[in-house]
């Protein structure tokens, strides 16, 4: 990771934000600190994406015998 200071960052801002694009990070340092970093901004994901990923694993598990709640009740009674 790269690291400038906090003037050299206001200086360069559009750079950085090149850079971050193309997938480099710049750590701005503040009085030879590390006080920030820029990183890549990640692709938004939609709640449609999120649920089908849930129903490709839910998919892929395991389906164990029907489970109600009669018979947890009865599993605890023993």
């Amino acid at each position: 990771m790269r690291t400038i200071s906090l003037f050299e960052a206001k200086q360069k801002l559009s750079e950085i934000v090149d850079r971050a694009s193309e997938g480099e990070r710049t750590g701005i340092t503040r009085g030879g600190k590390l006080a920030a970093v820029v990183i890549p901004a990640r692709p938004e994901t939609s709640i449609q994406e999120i649920f089908k990923g849930i129903e490709e694993v839910r998919k892929r598990a395991r389906h164990q015998k029907k489970i109600n709640i009669k018979n947890l009740i009865e599993e605890g009674r023993v």
